[in-house]
């Protein structure tokens, strides 16, 4: 008895040191962990919603996306629902509760894809509802995250975000090529069924989050904590040395992308496969881990100005490739489109995280103690703006082109235009600091400051500025 005691008790130890990261083993740490696996996992209908608004719907790539800008509201909005969380609790509960909702809503939303969406305008509302589920128990899982580091060390709450984003990514990875492999074998209506089953999870383990209900009404206090911390991010936003390089990086996000257009070259001009795409998509996953390991190894101790002014030219020298697929000369030198899509999007995601992860690492750098939580959820929300407005913009260019789903004459044009915008913010690259900007603004500058019993409008860790759930029609790290 003593022996099979001693044994549990080593496999216990050995899950916590090595695949847990220093972090006790309980049920709300699983159930956190489970709500981010869920958000990874929910990128198994990513496929199948583009070819739903492509094929089922018939939607122009115009119209695509028009619409994915509207869907991608909840990303940049996503502070508000960290202030309702903290401020308006629901049935005695701020965290618990919203978590549920945002399981059922999920869950309602991917089976309205399947059963009744049937024009542009409702498959854009429900889409939008599926976002929007998302966006929430993102919300609600970071602020669980931001609270417990806050009672541990640095090195802890480090290793507390890291097992949490691996979380997403292994069940981003796992349905990478199954996105794909499913539309060869199944309806896109069978791909939402099934994909509406995951949400419930999260409103199921939504019981074993630690939280005392709350049997009083939110008094005058909340509502002065809120007002303080509303008047805090908004005198920090004053600070040149945080609306500066904000200011860089969304002029950088803001320039337009022809990502809506060259999926329709893709399927309809190539004729690429859901399989296909799916196994893409998997080779993606790898490279983007492959990217955050070089930042983290070789590329980290880069001033901000010199790493992110390099991202922004091979970027954009590097996005220039994908000329040689839209004009075919890939043909002309031997390299069948298969290969030549695939080497492409390797070196494209690479690149993309490279360029990703000082943007991250900026955001958080330039966030006071106090506030680094809102203030971090708030920088993201604009980068998620300008990311919505790229799409956008990449819809007027698109339009304006004439590029349809069968005409595809003037896309070389509008992908040239894409990358060689993507320079222009260049001219601002002062904007950008070239230290630390810990050491050399943040101490002393703004007051420390404890509001909220609970941080919950965002984390220090984000996979992308807008989510893997979203159709294949954004992409959200690669290069212009």
């Amino acid at each position: 008895m003593l022996v099979q005691s001693s044994r549990l008790n080593t496999i216990k130890q050995f899950l916590q040191d090595k695949l847990l990261f220093g972090n006790k083993p309980s049920f709300e740490l699983f159930a956190i962990l489970t709500v981010y696996f869920v958000q990874g996992i929910l990128g198994l209908a990513r496929l199948a919603v583009s070819f739903f608004l492509k094929d089922t719907l018939g939607l122009s790539p115009t119209q695509v996306a028009v619409m994915m800008g509207i869907s991608a509201l909840p990303w940049v909005i996503k502070p508000l629902f960290g202030f309702l969380s903290d401020g308006l609790p629901i049935f005695g509960y701020r965290r618990r509760s919203y978590l549920v909702i945002s399981g059922i809503l999920g869950t309602i939303s991917w089976l309205a894809l399947a059963t009744i969406v049937n024009t542009s305008w409702s498959a854009t509302f429900a889409i939008l509802l599926t976002s929007l589920s998302v966006a929430i128990s993102d919300v609600i899982a970071d602020s669980i995250i931001v609270e417990r580091a806050r009672a541990e060390s640095l090195g802890k709450a480090g290793s507390l975000q890291s097992l949490m984003w691996g979380a997403s990514a292994l069940g981003g990875f796992i349905t990478a090529y199954l996105s794909g492999w499913l539309l060869e074998h199944f309806t896109t209506q069978t791909v939402f069924i099934l994909t509406s089953v995951f949400p419930l999870i999260v409103s199921a383990i939504a019981v074993w989050i630690a939280e005392d209900k709350i049997t009083n009404k939110p008094d005058s206090e909340d509502k002065v904590k809120i007002s303080s911390q509303v008047k805090l991010l908004w005198k920090a936003m004053k600070q040149k040395y945080i609306w500066l390089p904000t200011a860089f990086i969304f002029l950088w996000q803001l320039t337009p992308n022809a990502d809506s257009a060259f999926f329709f070259f893709t399927t309809n001009e190539l004729g690429f496969k859901p399989e296909f795409l799916g196994r893409v998509r998997l080779f993606t996953s790898l490279a983007a881990l492959l990217g955050a390991w070089l930042y983290h190894r070789f590329l980290k101790n880069i001033p901000f100005r010199t790493m992110l002014g390099w991202s922004v030219i091979l970027s954009s020298l590097l996005g220039m490739t994908t000329l040689l697929l839209v004009t075919h000369v890939n043909r002309t030198i031997g390299i069948d489109d298969h290969w030549f899509s695939i080497g492409d999007s390797i070196i494209l995601t690479v690149m993309g995280q490279v360029a990703f992860m000082p943007v991250l690492v900026l955001a958080a750098r330039l966030c006071p103690e106090g506030i680094e939580a809102s203030l971090f959820a708030l920088l993201m929300s604009i980068f998620n703006l300008a990311g919505l407005l790229s799409g956008e913009l990449g819809a007027v260019l698109t339009h304006f082109l004439g590029i349809t789903e069968r005409n595809f004459e003037q896309l070389w044009l509008l992908v040239l235009i894409t990358n060689v915008s993507s320079l222009l913010p260049l001219i601002f690259i002062k904007w950008l600091p070239t230290g630390d900007p810990q050491e050399t603004h943040i101490s002393g500058n703004l007051p420390t400051v404890e509001l909220f019993e609970h941080h919950s409008t965002g984390s220090l860790i984000e996979n992308s500025f807008l989510p893997d759930i979203l159709p294949e029609l954004i992409e959200t790290n690669n290069p212009r």
